[in-house]
Parts: structure tokens; sequence; C-alpha cells
């Protein structure tokens, strides 16, 4: 079974799609797939498909709901086996033995295909791995990788209830933390000038988000662009003061302070030289650098759809909590 979530639901077995395109069982099925293999309570399905109070005749409701998706799953699996070889795989299978009834509940049997929540995870593990161990071209191109899986929003099409939207919440989260170690490694790589073109529409996208601000205000910074690094700062402040009632965090308002001390020596004395600011980066500052070549082949990261919703800064994960800190490294 192939099940893909991240850009909208699609549930395929044996190439035959099983999506119903009635709102409830595909809600059912959505829930069931972000927990595939797992059971799902009972009460956990009826919560999802009625967070206000399950109605008389919910668990009834429910059953006609998995019948409907035993349907797809037996028709999939028969028009699999008229197009297969005497003996697949697809011929051992049964609709009860995909979706499975047990006391209480009923779990997603997926058996072999692809789940791009899946992939998406492997490829960020092995991305975040190679940045702990400083291979940076590794990491640029497996959480490249991570991200080019992203094709919109998570189950977008989707109704969601409270169980959900945490699931969607917690992808939305990973694709942050994700994105914001990938910058880091294009940073470190000396790629600021072929960032540039993306950093600004993912920050507008993110506007609360201060590890991706930091970061364009380094890309910025890092191109000459004094001045559009400064209005990063000032946007970022006014959006939070307006969302939030906050202020940058100290981290960010020390960046500020060191473009702002890097900028009137620039023009103040038209030094090229590092200035002694540059040591709130981390090190030497070179505005004018040439990103090495490239040795990988790196996937393209493309960002579809409308505005994806803001995640608070307390939900972001470790990792992405160190964003920031990275930036004294990139620059």
């Amino acid at each position: 079974m192939d099940v893909h979530i991240l850009g909208g639901l699609s549930v395929r077995e044996g190439g035959v799609s099983i999506t119903p395109t009635a709102a409830a069982p595909r809600q059912v099925l959505a829930l069931l797939t972000a927990f595939a293999g797992q059971v799902v309570p009972v009460t956990v399905l009826t919560e999802e498909l009625w967070p206000s109070g399950a109605p008389r005749g919910a668990r009834t409701e429910l059953a006609a709901h998995i019948a409907e998706l035993r349907t797809l799953i037996a028709r999939a699996l028969q028009d699999a086996e008229d197009d297969g070889a005497p003996g697949a795989w697809t011929e051992r299978r049964t609709a009860d033995a995909v979706l499975v009834s047990l006391p209480g509940g009923y779990r997603l049997d997926t058996g072999v295909g692809v789940h791009d929540i899946g992939q998406f995870e492997r490829a960020a593990g092995a991305g975040y791995r190679a940045m702990d161990v400083g291979d940076l071209p590794r990491a640029s191109l497996r959480l490249g990788e991570a991200l080019a899986l992203w094709r919109g929003e998570p189950y977008a099409g989707v109704a969601a209830g409270p169980r959900l939207r945490r699931e969607i919440e917690r992808l939305e989260t990973a694709r942050l933390s994700v994105l914001d170690q990938w910058v880091e490694a294009q940073l470190a790589l000396g790629r600021h000038e072929e960032i540039l073109s993306e950093l600004p529409g993912l920050a507008a996208r993110y506007a609360t988000d201060e590890p991706l601000q930091a970061h364009l205000m380094v890309t910025l910074l890092r191109c000459g662009r004094h001045d559009e690094a400064l209005a990063v700062y000032e946007r970022l402040r006014a959006v939070l003061h307006r969302e939030t009632g906050t202020e940058p965090s100290a981290r960010l308002r020390r960046l500020q302070h060191s473009v702002l001390a890097v900028r009137h020596t620039r023009v103040g004395t038209g030094r090229t030289a590092p200035h002694p600011a540059d040591a709130a980066f981390g090190h030497g500052y070179a505005p004018a650098a040439t990103a090495p070549a490239r040795t990988d082949a790196a996937p393209a990261v493309t960002w579809y759809g409308p505005a994806l919703p803001r995640i608070p800064a307390q939900l972001r994960s470790v990792r992405a909590d160190t964003a920031t800190k990275g930036v004294a490294v990139a620059v």
C-alpha cells in the first residue's frame, strides 16, 4: 500500500486508489494512515469525527465508514490480482486483513509500499546525523530530500478533528526543524547566494520563526545587503509585538546590533577587511565569498499552496531551538 500525506491524502493499494471522496470515511482513513500499523481505538475515531460529542448511533455510523473503506480495499485487491501474476502478494491479502477489526479499535496494515512520512523521517534523520558529525554536503543533500517530499500541506483536503490537527501540527513542526537545519547547512557551505531567492518567501510564510528570520538576516549580511537584513529584524519585531506582545529574543537582538556595527564600519570607513564586530558571528565575515562548487545533486526545495499555520516557538523541537545558535557558525 502506498500512502502519501505530505500534500493531500492519497492511499493506493496495488496501484488502485482507495481514498474515499466522501468527507467522513476520508477522515477515518486519514487517521488510520496517521497511525498505520497501530490500533486506533474506537473512542479516538469517534472523537475525531464528532469532537463536540458523539451522537446516538455513532458507533454504527463509524462501522459503516469502515465497511465502505473495506469495500474500496477489496476492489483494489481484486483489480491488482486480475492485473498481476498468479501467486502475487495481493492474492493473499483480504480487505479484512488490511483493515483489521480488533477489540476496541481498528488497525490499518499497509504491508509493503511507500509511506511518505516514513521517507521524510528517514531522510531527516540521516540529515541530522550528518550535521552532528560535520558532513555538511551529505546533510544538505538528505535534508533537501526530506523537504522535497512535501507537495503542500499535510492532509490537505481532509476535514481535521482534534487528533488529526495534532498530527498536522507535529508534521509542520518537524518540517520547520528540517528547514532550519537545511538552511544552516547551506550557509555553512557558503551557498548564501544560491538560497537568497528562496529565503524571503519562506521567512514571510513563517513570519514568527526566529531561527529562519536569523538565517535570512545572515544571508543578506553575507551578500552585503545590510539594510535589508535590518528590515527583516524590524518586521519580525512588529509581527511578534502584534501577535504575541513579545520582543525578539536576546540572540536576535545581538544579531541586529552586530549587523548595525558591520554596516556602520563598512559605510563609515569603506573597509572590506574583517571588522571586530564580526566576532559576534563566530568568525570572519566575507560578504562577497564565492560558494564552493556543488558536488551533490540536491533536490529542489519547492513550497506550494497558501501560508502554512504558524507553529508557536515553544512547540519546536530541541534541535530547532539550537538553530539560531548555529548562525554564529554559519556566517
